[in-house]
């Protein structure tokens, strides 16, 4: 067991973190166990993408942008001492330079930090860590580290409460789903500039998102971030699970598990490459498909609090030149004859000169971000902490792109961990990309009109991926990387009279089942579901699945015609859903 942190430790543990949602949350967990681990006073650490700099509301101070800085340090006050900032000394020392500064790799193990960082900690009483990877601590512990996993547990579900104003408009969206008196689902796409250019799916995307997607990942390599060429088969990696699902094959997939076209969908996500366009698809099968600011638009500016007006970037149309100013160049332009003059140019609007339209078609090089641009950055991490309570608390998640092998933590893991860890009855869709692109491959000439046969096999595998099949697969790909996407065995515990099912890894660990036994003390609820519960649950709803038709039109499998089927709904009659139209 750990013990009570002490008032004399061996010094000061502050921190920069870079990066998005899941990489901050992540991060702060990695940072709590670190401080444990070499029993130091952790300062609340500062998030890079929420600084002042970054032009957000005076009212926040990075952390407390989205965090609750009091809810975080009462948590955690008998696990760690955490202070909002170092003293006086230590400060001016650190505008000196003479506090060392550490930048771990994600995967640092705890030998790093005791042989390399606490000497230097013991020395100076302060060391600095600059975090990058979203993370700095190894997911996989041994076993004798377990009390660290479940205190990574404890910060991660328990200790990292949003503010106030984020929890309320969280539950504002909740409520408005539960008082529709259906279930929800919660679809995360995945789809961001910065995925799709690691994994090499600019050619799923047209025109100028292409080229953009182009543009960073040729930054990407230039960085070292990846080893590949620029151009890549992106077909080839969409087939082999590398690349996002994109919205309108989730819809898909969702018609053929029996959604109809008025389920409740929550489209979370702070940014969706690609706009409103390639969502279209979805929002045509799901006509109740909405996002955040669907449900709380009047209530989003208030989120982001007062913040001061940023100069605006005083666009001036070119002139128009008057009728005399004519005249005089069309004297002055040489002998006769020549030609007419070229017409005049069209006007240029402000719009085109905004964003990546105002340099993508005239020059290579990617313009440094704008402050509104830094100011937008900050916003998308509250619109994701808006999301991440939405998904953590609907009837369903669907996942358009997880366990992608960079090794970050990424927002749909994030999810997923956490709803495992709340409630193993919740049912979170874990799917398998490879296979599905598979699926798809067998019916790509003709989507809306899959055969009986292949409804029926996305169903058995969509199934699967929330019972023990997918259970064993999670803790497999999303475990070694992000302990937080898959918090099982160590973060959980089973009823004693509960009779369960363990698999075994190569490595001895526990894939399935393992926990220990709940305390007495805990109480039972008798409406509480088990993770074995849940999965029998699966086994008996995939087994009766036939009560829940697929709405999507279907072929009958002795049809050689390719004829409908005289089975086909109404809704799926409607010619706007023919491709071939």
């Amino acid at each position: 067991m750990l013990t009570v942190p002490r008032e004399k430790n061996n010094g000061f543990i502050y921190a920069k973190i870079f990066g998005g949602f899941a990489k901050i949350r992540s991060s702060i967990c990695d940072l709590v166990a670190i401080s444990r681990l070499l029993n130091a006073t952790l300062v609340i650490p500062e998030i890079q993408e929420s600084t002042r700099s970054k032009h957000i509301s005076h009212k926040f101070k990075s952390f407390s942008y989205l965090y609750n800085e009091d809810e975080f340090i009462a948590s955690l006050s008998k696990d760690v001492i955490i202070v909002k900032s170092l003293p006086e000394d230590l400060k001016a020392a650190r505008k000196r330079n003479e506090i060392p500064t550490f930048k771990p790799k994600g995967f640092a193990s705890p030998n790093f930090y005791m042989k390399e960082v606490l000497p230097e900690l013991k020395k100076v009483k302060a060391i600095g860590l600059v975090i990058t990877d979203g993370g700095c601590l190894q997911s996989m512990l041994p076993p004798s580290m377990s009390e660290f996993q479940r205190l990574r547990c404890r910060v991660a579900f328990h200790a990292l409460q949003f503010r106030p104003e984020i929890q309320k408009l969280g539950r504002l969206i909740i409520k408005k789903h539960r008082e529709m008196h259906k279930p929800f689902i919660a679809y995360h796409p995945g789809l961001t500039r910065e995925t799709l250019a690691y994994h090499g799916c600019a050619e799923l995307f047209q025109d100028v998102h292409t080229e953009l997607i182009q543009y960073r990942r040729a930054q990407m390599i230039k960085q070292g971030i990846v080893n590949d060429e620029l151009s890549v088969d992106s077909h080839f990696r969409r087939d082999n699970g590398s690349c996002p699902l994109l919205p309108e094959e989730v819809g898909l997939l969702l018609r053929a598990m029996g959604y109809d076209p008025q389920t409740n969908i929550y489209i979370a996500g702070a940014e969706t490459f690609g706009g409103q366009r390639v969502l279209i698809p979805l929002l045509a099968m799901f006509e109740n498909a909405r996002d955040r600011t669907f449900h709380a638009n009047t209530e989003l500016p208030d989120l982001v609090g007062p913040e001061t007006r940023i100069p605006s970037n005083n666009f001036q149309p070119s002139p128009v030149k008057s009728e005399k100013q004519l005249k005089e160049e069309w004297n002055r332009a040489g002998p006769r004859p020549r030609p007419l003059p070229p017409p005049p140019a069209r006007p240029i609007y402000q719009h085109e000169k905004e964003g990546w339209y105002g340099w993508i078609t005239e020059t290579d090089t990617e313009p440094d971000p704008s402050p509104m641009d830094l100011r937008q950055q900050a916003h998308r991490l509250l619109w994701d902490a808006l999301d991440y309570i939405v998904s953590v608390e609907a009837d369903a998640f669907f996942p358009g792109f997880h366990n992608d092998g960079s090794g970050w933590p990424d927002f749909s893991n994030l999810v997923m961990g956490h709803r495992l860890y709340e409630g193993a009855a919740s049912r979170t869709y874990r799917p398998d990309r490879k296979v599905l692109q598979e699926f798809f491959n067998m019916i790509r000439d003709d989507l809306y009109h899959p055969k009986h046969n292949w409804t029926r096999k996305v169903k058995e595998h969509l199934w699967k991926s929330m019972a023990e099949e997918g259970l064993i697969r999670e803790s497999l790909l999303s475990k070694p990387t992000s302990f937080l996407s898959h918090p099982v065995p160590e973060c959980s515990c089973r009823v004693p009279s509960e009779d369960s099912h363990q698999v075994k890894g190569d490595d001895g660990r526990f894939l399935y089942g393992g926990e220990i036994d709940c305390p007495e003390w805990m109480p039972r609820k008798p409406e509480t579901f088990t993770i074995w519960q849940t999965v029998e649950l699966a086994k008996l709803e995939n087994n009766g699945s036939a009560d829940y038709e697929s709405p999507v039109v279907e072929q009958p499998e002795s049809d050689d015609t390719g004829d409908k089927s005289s089975t086909t709904s109404a809704f799926d009659q409607d010619d706007e859903w023919d491709p071939n139209d």
